[in-house]
């Protein structure tokens, strides 16, 4: 059986593992821009310079899976098409090439791999007293902006977002916003509506003055599934059924930010499930046995504020939020176990 896993972030890293440990019999090709596995949870702290976000490819995947660097054209019809022309055939594949930023002019965006090296370089050679704009009240906004405000003391930093924190409810977002406060950041709630000259003009007509602005919104998932003619949702994630397979080809399973999972939202912790569940069903298939529906299970939401402190509050299963969480340096090593967690899960193809 030949399996074809297009990307390699932790679904299709996870998936690719647990197939080839429990389907002794696949031939597992992996598919990806890069030759290696980027935590994309780590990228704010790459910015920063407070960590170290890639990991080689050969080191992730189990022995005998093939690793195949390039970029995919289209999937479908037991085939994928690379950019440089050549093909791989399968059996069942995996898309798993997860989400993507659109950031508006003169930003640069820190929730790619390309971005964050971009941003990186950029922040290292803003000479202090420089202004830096996070444009995203979200959890990758929030994140970003702690983690450069406290690397960086010398720089004056500031989050812009309609809401920031909106994301939180209650005394959690209390805390979120207050940690930012506590490291300097600057927190304006308001939309932008154009980025230009340095210059940051909001909603409100005011600007801003900014030498380095950064676009921390996740706003899409790349186009390759309705480029390869599979039905998407109006956001392109790649519609699926209950077992997470296309609604068009069973033999292509789609998982994590780039499937149209119901009631899923952007987030490891929902793309490693989806993996492992989809990994398990391709085993029944095989096994001759009838696959099982997949269940969204939410735990909880966290943000860290630089090394040292966190907020979490917790979910019920279905996302919507309760007044229980967790804060400050417990939140912070909770937060950091579930982030190592996520790179070992996808590493050993473990996990629910």
């Amino acid at each position: 059986m030949k399996v074809v896993v297009v990307g390699a972030g932790y679904a299709g890293t996870l998936a690719a593992n647990r197939i080839a440990r429990r389907l002794r019999s696949a031939a597992v090709t992996v598919i990806n821009p890069r030759p290696d596995f980027v935590e994309r949870v780590r990228l704010h702290q790459r910015i920063a310079g407070t960590a170290v976000a890639a990991t080689p490819l050969t080191s992730m995947l189990r022995a005998g899976i093939t690793v195949r660097v390039g970029s995919v054209e289209e999937i479908g019809d037991g085939g994928v098409a690379l950019a440089d022309g050549t093909h791989a055939e399968f059996d069942y594949a995996f898309l798993a090439v997860g989400s993507t930023a659109r950031p508006m002019p003169g930003t640069i965006p820190v929730g790619t791999w390309e971005g964050a090296e971009h941003a990186r370089a950029a922040l290292a050679a803003l000479a202090p007293g420089g202004t830096v704009t996070v444009i995203g009240g979200g959890a990758t906004g929030i994140e970003t902006a702690a983690e450069v405000a406290e690397a960086r003391p010398d720089l004056r930093v500031r989050i812009v977002g309609t809401s920031v924190a909106d994301t939180f409810s209650h005394r959690a977002r209390h805390r979120v916003r207050s940690g930012l406060a506590r490291l300097g950041v600057d927190i304006v709630d308001d939309g932008v509506t154009e980025v230009a000259g340095g210059s940051v003009r909001l909603r409100s007509g005011t600007a801003l003055d900014s030498d380095l602005t950064l676009w921390a919104v996740v706003s899409g998932v790349p186009d390759l599934a309705a480029r390869s003619g599979l039905s998407v949702d109006p956001d392109g994630r790649a519609l699926v059924d209950a077992c997470l397979r296309s609604v068009d080809d069973d033999r292509i399973f789609a998982v994590g930010d780039c499937a149209a999972v119901p009631g899923a939202r952007f987030a490891c912790a929902l793309a490693t499930p989806q993996a492992a569940h989809a990994a398990d069903t391709l085993v029944r298939v095989a096994d001759g046995r009838r696959p099982e529906p997949f269940a969204v299970r939410y735990v909880g939401r966290a943000v860290t504020l630089g090394r040292r402190s966190a907020v979490g509050q917790f979910t019920r299963r279905d996302d919507t939020l309760r007044r229980a969480g967790v804060s400050g340096r417990t939140a912070a090593a909770i937060k950091e176990l579930a982030s190592r967690g996520g790179k070992y899960a996808a590493r050993t193809g473990t996990g629910a």
